[in-house]
Order: C-alpha cells, then structure tokens, then sequence
C-alpha cells in the first residue's frame, strides 16, 4: 500500500490552483508552510522515514511565488507523537493490528481534534463502530475526505477542529438570527431531509419526570417542559440529497456535560429541563442551594445531575454553558470560559426568567458520507418504480 502511495504522490502536480492540470495548490500562508516544513523536519530528524516525490517540487516557477509544501509521507510509531493539526499536503502513517482498533480511535479522540476521518472497509460492523465511536464532525466511509458539497455533506469539526454551526447544515442561518421559534430548528432539520420519512426523536423519561416533579411548585417549568420537548431536535437523523452511488446522512447528538448557572431555582430547574430535552447531562456548582434542589428531584433527574465545587478548574469538564443572570455576571463568565485551554465552549447567556434557551446549541453535528458503489452498488434504486 505504502508503495501505491507513494507512486501516486510522484504523479501530483503542484501550482497555481487556477490550473486545471494542478492537484496541489498552496497552503494558507508564510506562517502556516513554516509551521508544516518544522514538522517534517523534526519527524526526520527523529529518525522517522519520511518520504517526498519531488522534494523541489515547490521551487519551480509555477510555484515560486506560493506558499507551497511538496505532498509528504511520514511514517510514526504512534499518533502520540503529533502534538498538533498539520493542516497541510502531509499524510502520517501508523500500523496498527485489528485487535487494537478500539486503542487507536481512543488515541484519535485524545487529540482534541476532530474534523474529518475517512474509513476504508466493507465491513458494515467495521463501519458502524468507528461510526459511533469517532469524535468527528465529517466521517467518510470509503470515498476521499476533501470536496464537501454544501447542503449534501455540511461541514465542521468539533473538539480544537471548530465550534459552532456547520457550513452549508440546517442551523447556520439559525445561528445568525437575534430571535427565532423554539422549534425552529427542529422544523428546519426535518424539512431538509430528502426521503421525507424523519422519525420524530424518542421522548425523554427524565424529562417527564421532572415535568410531573414541577407541576405542583414551578408550573411554568412544567410548562415548558412541554415546548422543549416538543422543539428538541436532539436524535434527528436525516438523509441528504445527493448523487447516485453516494449515501450522505446527518444527525444531531447532544453534548456530554452542559454547565449550568443560575442563582435563582426556576432558572436552574429550567436550565435542567433543556440539558434532559437533548439528552445531555447537567453539571452544576454545589452550593447548599443546588444540593438542596438536588435532593428533592426525582431519582431520574438526580442521575443525570453532577455537581463540581468549583467549574473554573481545569478538571472540570464540560462542552457547554447555559447561564441566567445578569450582563455583568455572564461577562465573567465569558471570560473564565475564555481563559480555559482546549475547545472553545459556548456560552449562552439569558436573562432572569427567560425561557427560550436554544437547545441546538447544547447539540453536536455529524455528517456522514458513504460510497455505497464501493460495497456493490446503489441497492435504493432498486425500489425506484
């Protein structure tokens, strides 16, 4: 395989983009194609087999007044040894036996990085495992990992590869309105599915028990219990249009540990309410207040609820923020949360009392892209009548 690469390698041709003979253009600038040529260099210096086509490549006219990098092959012992993204023509190699593929995604994920993986197997098991396990945003399964199409493959990371809405998904424009809808998203999901067949998403049992819970003393909660289970798009999967030979799914999961904050209990109780909407798990600051509120929830809701003394450590994980408060409250906020090394993680900031908390934003995205050519064909045709 290795000697496949690298013949293929030694037929690409670096230059101006705007050539239609060109297969490798630039990098983004200076900074970055020094920041790529380190990296190589210190891998060989390591004594890590590192292979080039043409390694003056970049240094012909076509290329001569470009930030290029000659396409690169570098072989490691482990993906421990990269410490950062090399976003650039570089492709790193690691063997590794089957039986420690489980390892290997740990290791991917343990990065921090999490943008594209692309998958070569017609194992459907194969395929549905690195699926579920992968902290990715793109995951492609037996096609390349570069060319998406906006509205057939919506792309971003997630981790240190990006934040926010993904270019060309249902939420972007979301994203850009001061005020929409509760439900907005979820209607938006579903009307950009292809099929027209989107399963509505299962209900949540610690959802409902909080609602029966806050019926008697915050009835508004309850209330609102209602909406946001209704608006929740959490579980969505949709098919996306596309071409034939090609299957592109995406869907909508719900971040691991949302920190909440508020110091009135309606507002906390209704910031627990949105967490158990998408799925997510809550971790608050443990206060005699919020133990006290702890201790009286349902044995349901308790489960989902951690508390942590103080969320500022840096040992304390979480992917998201929802806080009720006052301006200059969440701007201290915002700026704990910016100091905190790692992804950067969204706070959402509402006012006392507000209730629309966007629930697409406690929420990840994956795309997914399948070759289905490449297992023997497209059989969904087969039903075309």
């Amino acid at each position: 395989i290795l000697e496949m690469l690298k013949g293929a390698m030694g037929e690409l041709t670096l230059g101006n983009p705007d050539r239609l003979s060109t297969d490798v253009g630039p990098v983004i600038d200076e900074e970055a194609r020094g920041n790529i040529l380190r990296h190589i260099e210190a891998m060989r210096a390591k004594g890590r087999r590192v292979h080039q086509a043409d390694p003056g490549a970049a240094d012909t006219p076509a290329c001569r007044h470009g930030t290029f990098v000659p396409p690169t092959l570098i072989e490691l012992d482990s993906i421990a040894e990269l410490k950062r993204e090399v976003f650039g023509p570089v492709l790193h190699v690691v063997r590794f036996p089957r039986t420690a593929l489980d390892k290997l995604i740990d290791q991917i994920n343990g990065t921090g990085y999490g943008l594209t993986l692309g998958v070569h197997t017609r194992i459907d098991e194969t395929i549905a495992h690195i699926v579920d396990r992968a902290d990715v945003g793109n995951l492609y399964v037996n096609r390349n990992v570069v060319g998406a199409v906006v509205g057939v493959q919506p792309f971003g990371g997630e981790g240190l590869s990006g934040t926010g809405p993904k270019a060309g998904g249902p939420l972007y424009l979301h994203r850009l309105l001061s005020v929409c809808p509760q439900d907005a998203v979820a209607r938006a999901v579903r009307a950009s599915d292809a099929t027209g067949g989107v399963a509505a998403a299962p209900a949540s049992a610690e959802l409902a028990a909080l609602k029966a819970w806050a019926q008697v003393s915050l009835p508004e909660v309850a209330e609102a219990c209602d909406r946001l289970a209704a608006a929740s798009p959490s579980g969505l999967g949709v098919t996306l249009p596309g071409p034939t030979g090609e299957r592109n799914t995406y869907s909508l999961l719900p971040r691991e540990r949302v920190l909440c904050l508020a110091q009135q209990e309606s507002d906390l109780v209704l910031q627990l309410a949105a967490v158990l909407a998408v799925g997510s798990e809550a971790l608050c600051v443990d206060t005699a207040q919020t133990r006290a509120l702890s201790e009286r929830l349902p044995a349901a809701v308790q489960s989902r609820v951690h508390m942590v003394s103080d969320w500022t450590s840096t040992d304390t994980a979480f992917d998201a923020v929802l806080h009720h408060g006052d301006s200059d409250q969440l701007r201290t906020v915002c700026e704990q949360v910016a100091t905190r090394t790692g992804p950067i993680v969204g706070v959402q900031g509402l006012a006392h009392g507000e209730p629309n908390i966007a629930l697409e934003r406690l929420l990840i995205e994956r795309s997914l892209s399948v070759n289905t050519a490449a297992a023997g064909g497209n059989a969904s045709l087969m039903t075309i009548g």
